[in-house]
Order: C-alpha cells, then sequence, then structure tokens
C-alpha cells in the first residue's frame, strides 16, 4: 500500500548511469526509514516516561478524617452532667428514650446507627465508635441527643447543653397533653383550619412529610411533630 521509492523504475536524470541512479535512491530511502524507526521508539519511550511522571504527580487520597472523635463525646457528656437535671437520669431510660425515638424516625425499623448513616455517610458510624464500651451515662445522653436532634445534635450541644437535658427530660416524661382541643392542635401543626376533611388532612400530611424530610435536609424535629400530629388525628 502506498508508494515505495525503493521500487521506482522511472527514466535516471539526462547524463546518470541507471545503476548509480537506482544505488543513491536506494541508500537514502533505507537510512530515512531507519531514522523513521528511530524516532517512533524514541516517541514510545518519552509517552512511558510521562505516564511514570503522571502517575507519581497524582495526589493521593487523603486520610478519612472521622465526623466525630471521643474527646468531643467526653467533651459533650460532661457538659450535660453539669446542667440543672442531670442527677435524675439513668441508664435504662435514656436507652429505652433512644429506641423510642428511632421507632418513631423514618424508616421505623432502623437503628440509631443506620439512621444517621443515611442521613451523613459515615456519622453514625463514627459517633458510635467514639462511644465507650460499655457506654457511660455521658455517652448514652449524648446518643439519646443525637437520637432526638438528628445531624444538628452536635450543634444543640456545643451551643446549649441546658436545653438538650430538658428536652431530654420532657421525652423522658412523654408527651404534654394541649390544654385546648386535639384535634385543633393537631390541624394547626399541619397548617389546617377546624373542620378539614380527610382528604385535605392527607394531602396535607403528604406535603409537609415531603418538606420536612430529614434525608431532603429538613428539621427532624419538624418531620416529627408532622406525623405525630397526623397520627393523633387518624386515630
Amino acid at each position: 500500500m502506498g508508494f515505495d521509492p525503493r521500487q521506482w523504475t522511472g527514466s535516471p536524470p539526462s547524463g546518470a548511469s541507471t545503476s548509480n541512479c537506482d544505488e543513491r535512491v536506494t541508500s537514502n530511502v533505507e537510512a530515512l526509514l531507519a531514522e523513521n524507526d528511530a524516532l517512533r521508539r524514541e516517541l514510545q519511550r518519552m509517552q512511558r516516561e510521562l505516564e511514570r511522571l503522571r502517575r507519581q504527580q497524582r495526589p493521593r487520597p487523603e486520610p478519612t478524617m472521622n465526623l466525630i472523635r471521643r474527646v468531643q463525646v467526653q467533651r459533650w457528656g460532661d457538659e450535660l452532667a453539669k446542667q440543672p437535671g442531670w442527677s435524675e437520669f439513668d441508664q435504662a431510660g435514656l436507652e429505652a428514650l433512644i429506641e423510642r425515638l428511632n421507632r418513631r424516625g423514618f424508616p421505623a425499623n432502623l437503628n440509631l446507627q443506620q439512621r444517621l448513616n443515611r442521613l451523613v455517610d459515615g456519622l453514625g458510624s463514627d459517633l458510635l465508635a467514639a462511644v465507650a464500651n460499655p457506654a457511660t451515662l455521658q455517652d448514652t445522653a449524648v446518643l439519646a441527643a443525637f437520637a432526638l436532634y438528628g445531624v444538628r445534635a452536635s450543634e444543640w450541644l456545643d451551643e446549649d447543653p441546658r436545653r438538650v437535658v430538658a428536652e431530654l427530660h420532657q421525652r423522658l416524661r412523654g408527651p404534654r397533653r394541649p390544654s385546648g382541643d386535639f384535634r385543633a392542635d393537631a390541624l394547626a401543626v399541619l397548617g389546617l383550619e377546624p373542620g378539614a376533611t380527610a382528604e385535605a388532612i392527607k394531602r396535607a400530611h403528604r406535603r409537609l412529610v415531603k418538606l420536612h424530610h430529614p434525608d431532603m435536609g429538613g428539621s427532624a424535629e419538624a418531620f416529627r411533630r408532622v406525623n405525630e400530629a397526623y397520627q393523633q388525628l387518624v386515630n
């Protein structure tokens, strides 16, 4: 395929013998082909060297940093233990509260570690790894805070541990009965007026669940209130 000058049979230049012309053309072509092969080999060598240098310069992945460390859990637990009402906590009560809060989460069959991992990859695993084995009362209170607040627990534990203790106490005592009409209060949570139909309640519930779903960046507390209000109405 193509033209090979070594097979050229054209007429030699005027005054040149045929044999001398053939020898000169053949010699030049052989030299060009040899040079071309040498250049191709050099190019391949340079490409291999360039790829080797690129592999060396590729940034190595940074070691994964724990989202929650043991020192944080200890600090949060120590701050909680300084708050009013701390002495009223007990291990069994807090563990039961964590289980109850998990059942109210979505979906209800997940444990705390699984719930938190669904919200932020690795959060639940790092939290449980940072807790002592067996967990102390302070550790269990920190776990209860995460069961209550979800991914925002670290903010509350850092900024307002007093409120965390107060709200854990409130959850341990159970929800307070509203002073007014149960139905009216539940409808208000769903943004509905008294007299709303069953279909309107279902539509409002579906809309608010999507709005406040923790997996969509919503508030776990608002999500819980919406579900509790709906359950009060349908039951």
